[in-house]
């Protein structure tokens, strides 16, 4: 796959794949190209049965400062085709989000506009602690993308929300974990190996339980209770009929770790 890709790098470490952001000589601002590429990498990943976990991160100083404003001076794009680019950052955050594995935004270093936006529709958000995350675009005549006028009230509540969208406001790592917008800030010398230790005891959770768990919790707060309670009643009846099942079972009689194979 790597070899197809300009703007992206591609590894894995067992089950876990990471997808790193590599134009770290535009602090991996987003292009249209780069758009293509991910999502791309995201429908392969998300097909591929040996990918349990999927991280997100950036090479270089930054995981993703938003859209490349070099390149938007120097291109001359039609109308049409600037709604086209502008509806590709949508498309990807729908996708991190319908993804049915877990996705880890590994936030290395600046995370501005749209790679804020990229990081805010994973499922989990791990900050170095010195990196910078914040949503300017209110602030340069634009507007937000990747529907985090909907994701971020929910994680911080509208007060803090404002408040970081009309003001621009950049945080760092520990004040995101405090307002409830980032899972951990991790200290700068061990981040990587943090985030390593994070997604494996992701993947080792059942698959099935996993993209069920990610599908009812994405509809939190939009459906009643008693449609919660059908969801649910449907997931734990599809789940007692797999091997993963089960395999739980039979760990927790033999006192060992289950080995879930998404069967």
């Amino acid at each position: 796959m790597n070899g197809s890709l300009e703007n992206l790098v591609v590894s894995r470490r067992g089950s876990v794949a990471e997808v790193r952001f590599n134009r770290p000589q535009r602090l991996n601002a987003v292009t249209e190209a780069l758009y293509g590429e991910l999502q791309e990498v995201l429908h392969s990943l998300d097909r591929d049965p040996d990918t349990r976990v999927l991280v997100l991160t950036g090479e270089g100083r930054a995981f993703c400062v938003g859209a490349d404003m070099k390149a938007h001076a120097e291109g001359q794009r039609s109308a049409s085709q600037r709604r086209q680019y502008l509806a590709a950052e949508q498309a990807v955050c729908l996708q991190i989000r319908r993804l049915s594995k877990p996705v880890v935004a590994a936030v290395n270093g600046y995370a501005l506009g749209a790679g804020a936006e990229m990081a805010l529709a994973a499922d989990f958000l791990l900050m170095k602690a010195s990196a910078e995350i914040g949503l300017p675009e209110v602030t340069i005549g634009t507007f937000l993308g990747g529907g985090v006028t909907h994701t971020l009230p929910r994680l911080v509540g509208l007060a803090k929300a404002r408040e970081l969208v009309f003001l621009g406001q950049r945080i760092d790592g520990d004040e995101a974990v405090r307002i409830g917008l980032a899972n951990r800030s991790l200290a700068d010398d061990c981040f990587e190996s943090e985030v390593a230790a994070f997604c494996e005891r992701l993947a080792g959770t059942a698959p099935h339980s996993m993209q069920l768990a990610k599908q009812q919790l994405n509809r939190a707060g939009e459906q009643d209770f008693e449609s919660a309670l059908q969801c649910e009643l449907e997931g734990m009846t599809f789940c007692a009929t797999t091997r993963d099942w089960q395999e739980g079972v039979d760990a927790f009689r033999e006192k060992r770790a289950p080995r879930f194979t998404g069967q």
